[in-house]
C-alpha cells in the first residue's frame, strides 16, 4: 500500500507539473485571445503589458476623447451569419456491394440524422464557430453519456437508461496539447482538458470530496476570495466554490496499450483509467476531441482569428475619429487667449462662453479674444476612408454583406454579383474547416454507437413526406463509418441563388416531359425546394397520394398490397417505379420485388382501362 500511495503521489505531482508547463508555454496565446475578446466586446483601450497581462490603457491627457467605433463586431457577426449556412447533409458509404452492406450504410446514415436533431447539433456547431471566429480555434468533445437515452428499467429505485452520444463545444482556453507546433490532434501523444467545476459536481461525478476556491475561468488560476486581479474586466470571470479539474489523455503506447486518462483536482487523483472510446481508425482508441479552426497557421496547433488582423486597424480608426472630433470641438467651442490677470479665468473655464455672457476684464488690459482654429484638415477624411477600405480587404467582408449597401463604384448587377462571390470565396476555406470538423465528428458518433449500442435499439427520424420513420438497429448493423457529404460547400450558394437555379431549369424546359408539361410529382418537389412546404401541410392531394405510395413501398416487404380505386395511378406508378430503380430492394429480396412489380402492373392495367374507356366515350361523342 505504501508503494501504491507513493505511485499516486508521484503521478499527481507529474500531471500538475505537466499542466503548469503547458500553460506557461502558451501564455502569450492566451493573452492574445483575451485581447480579441476585449476588442470584440468594445473594450478597445487595452493592451498586453510587459508582464503579460491585458491591462487598461491610461489617457495621456484627461480631456482626450476615448470613444470606440467598433467595426470588429459587425464583421464577426456577418461572418457568423454566413457560416451558419454550413450544415452539410451527410450519409455513410457502404463498405461493400452486398445487401447487408447497403442496409448497414443506410442505418448509419439514419443514425447520424436522428442524433443530430436529438442532441441539437446545430446549436453546438454555432457555439463552436463563435469560439473559432473569436479566438481562432475551437474544439468538439464527443462522449458517451450513460445517463441519457431511453429508460429501459429501474434498479433499486434508480432509472437505468440505454445511453446516448453527447457532443459539447469546448473553448481553446481549456485545451493544452503536448506541443504547440503539431498541427493536428492525431499528431499529439497527449492532450489535457482542464476546466473549472463546482466541487459538488466533482463529488457527484467522481465520488471524491475536494476543497473549493475561487477560479478565474479564463486563466484557470485559483484566486484569493474577492480578488479578480489587474486584468481588464471583460476577460476576467470567477467561479466560486470550485476546483480545477485536469484530465490528461495519453495515446496508446507500449506501457499503456489501451491509452490512459489521469484525472486530478486540487491535491487528489479522481480517476485513472484506459481511454474509454474505440473512436479511432481501424478500431483504435483515440482522443475524443475534434479541432475546428478559423484560419489554419502553418506549423501551429492553434489557428488564428481574423480579429487579430483587424486590431491594428481598429486602433488607428479609433484614433483618427477621436482626433477629428477633438478638432471639431475646438472649432465649435473655440480657444480663447486671455491676458494674465485681466479676468477670473477659473470662472471662464467652469462656465464657458454661453450666449449673452458678459466678460468683465481689468481696465487697461487687452480684452480676451478667440484664436483662429481653422478648419478640419482634409487628411482626416482621407485617412478615415482609407482605413474603412482596409477593413474590407483584410476581413474579407465587403460593405454589401456588412452594411447591406452597394458600393458607389459598383452600379451594374454583374459587378455586384462579382463582389458577392468574392465575399463567399474569402470564407470558403473557413467553411471547409467547419465541414471537415463535422465529418470527423460524424465518424466518432457512429463508432460510439458501434461500441455501446450492443442491444437492439429503436430510433425515429423524419422520413419522406414529413412523416416519422422508425427503425431498429444494434452495433452489429454498423460496419461502415465512411462518411461523405451529400451537399457541396453551402457557403458557395445562398438560398436565393438556389431558387434562381430552379427557375432557370424551369425556363430551360429540362424539368418538363416531351409534351412540355410538369408531372405532379415534379411540381411537389419544386415547391419543396422553393421553401413552400406549407402547401404539403394543407393536405394537397398530390402529397397525400405520394405519401400513400411511399407507405405501400414499405409494406411490400411483409405482404401483397391491393390497389385502391381512388388512387392517382400516374403518381403511384411514378413512385413505385422510383422505388424499384432506387436500389432499396436488395438482390436477395426477390419476393419483395415480385410484390412491388405485381402491384405496379395492376396500376398500369387500371390506368390503361381508364384511358381506353375515355377514348370510347369521347369517340362516340
Amino acid at each position: 500500500m505504501k508503494s501504491k500511495d507513493k505511485y499516486y503521489e508521484d503521478l499527481l505531482a507529474e500531471v500538475k507539473e505537466d499542466f503548469n508547463l503547458r500553460r506557461e508555454e502558451r501564455r502569450s496565446l492566451e493573452q492574445q485571445w483575451n485581447l480579441n475578446i476585449n476588442y470584440l466586446s468594445g473594450n478597445q483601450y487595452c493592451e498586453i503589458s510587459p508582464s503579460g497581462d491585458v491591462l487598461e490603457e491610461e489617457n495621456y491627457y484627461y480631456w482626450q476623447n476615448r470613444n470606440v467605433y467598433n467595426h470588429i463586431a459587425p464583421i464577426v457577426e456577418t461572418r457568423l451569419a454566413k457560416l451558419s449556412r454550413v450544415r452539410p447533409d451527410m450519409s455513410v458509404r457502404a463498405s461493400g456491394s452486398e445487401d447487408s452492406d447497403l442496409k448497414a450504410a443506410k442505418i448509419a446514415s439514419d443514425i447520424l440524422k436522428a442524433t443530430s436533431g436529438r442532441i441539437d447539433l446545430d446549436s453546438v456547431i454555432s457555439k463552436a464557430t463563435l469560439w473559432s471566429e473569436t479566438l481562432g480555434t475551437s474544439f468538439y468533445k464527443v462522449m458517451w453519456n450513460g445517463k441519457k437515452g431511453n429508460c429501459i428499467g429501474e434498479v433499486d429505485g434508480r432509472k437505468v437508461t440505454e445511453g446516448d452520444v453527447d457532443v459539447i463545444a469546448v473553448s481553446p482556453f481549456e485545451i493544452f496539447p503536448d506541443s504547440l507546433f503539431k498541427e493536428e490532434i492525431s499528431d499529439l501523444k497527449s492532450i489535457i482538458h482542464a476546466r473549472a467545476m463546482d466541487v459538488k459536481d466533482i463529488e457527484s461525478i467522481y465520488g471524491v470530496k475536494v476543497d473549493g476556491c475561487d477560479i478565474d475561468v479564463f486563466s484557470l488560476s485559483p484566486l484569493n476570495k474577492g480578488v479578480i486581479g489587474k486584468q481588464s474586466k471583460v476577460t476576467s470571470g470567477v467561479i466560486h466554490d470550485a476546483q480545477l479539474v485536469i484530465e490528461r489523455y495519453e495515446k496508446p503506447c507500449k506501457e499503456f496499450p489501451q491509452g490512459r486518462i489521469v484525472t486530478v483536482a486540487g491535491d487528489k487523483i479522481l480517476k485513472v483509467s484506459d481511454l474509454p472510446y474505440i473512436n479511432g481508425n481501424d478500431g483504435a482508441r483515440d482522443f475524443p476531441f475534434i479541432k475546428q479552426t478559423c484560419i489554419q497557421q502553418a506549423g501551429m496547433f492553434f489557428g488564428a482569428s481574423v480579429i487579430e488582423r483587424i486590431i491594428p486597424l481598429q486602433r488607428a480608426y479609433n484614433a483618427v475619429k477621436n482626433r477629428k472630433h477633438e478638432f471639431l470641438n475646438r472649432i465649435s467651442m473655440g480657444v480663447m487667449a486671455v491676458e494674465d490677470g485681466s479676468l477670473d479665468t477659473d470662472e471662464l473655464t467652469e462656465e464657458g462662453l454661453q450666449p449673452g455672457k458678459v466678460i468683465v476684464y481689468r481696465q487697461g488690459s487687452n480684452p480676451p479674444q478667440m484664436m483662429a482654429t481653422g478648419s478640419v484638415p482634409i487628411d482626416f477624411s482621407y485617412e478615415e476612408e482609407r482605413l474603412e477600405s482596409e477593413f474590407i480587404s483584410i476581413s474579407g467582408v465587403s460593405e454589401i454583406s456588412r452594411n447591406s449597401q452597394a458600393p458607389l463604384r459598383a452600379t451594374s448587377g454583374v459587378a455586384l454579383q462579382l463582389l458577392i462571390e468574392q465575399d463567399e470565396t474569402r470564407l470558403s476555406q473557413t467553411a471547409e474547416n467547419i465541414r471537415l470538423a463535422i465529418k470527423l465528428m460524424a465518424k466518432q458518433i457512429i463508432r460510439l454507437f458501434k461500441q455501446f449500442a450492443k442491444t437492439t435499439r429503436i430510433m425515429k427520424i423524419a422520413g419522406s413526406g414529413r412523416k416519422a420513420e422508425i427503425f431498429y438497429y444494434s452495433s452489429n448493423d454498423l460496419n461502415s463509418d465512411d462518411v461523405v457529404f451529400d451537399t457541396e460547400n453551402e457557403i458557395n450558394s445562398t438560398p436565393a441563388q438556389k431558387k434562381n437555379s430552379v427557375f432557370e431549369l424551369l425556363n430551360s424546359g429540362i424539368l418538363t416531359d416531351k409534351d412540355g408539361r410538369l408531372s405532379a410529382r415534379t411540381k411537389a418537389k419544386i415547391l419543396e425546394m422553393l421553401g413552400y412546404g406549407s402547401f404539403e401541410n394543407a393536405q394537397d392531394l398530390t402529397s397525400l397520394h405520394l405519401n400513400k405510395a411511399a407507405e405501400e413501398n414499405l409494406k411490400f416487404s411483409e405482404k401483397d398490397v391491393e390497389v385502391d380505386e381512388y388512387d392517382d395511378h400516374e403518381l403511384h406508378i411514378s413512385e413505385h417505379t422510383r422505388y424499384l430503380l432506387s436500389g432499396e430492394i436488395g438482390e436477395s429480396q426477390s419476393e419483395v420485388k415480385k410484390r412491388a412489380v405485381k402491384h405496379l402492373n395492376e396500376h398500369k392495367k387500371i390506368k390503361e382501362s381508364l384511358n381506353a374507356e375515355l377514348l370510347r366515350k369521347y369517340g362516340q361523342e
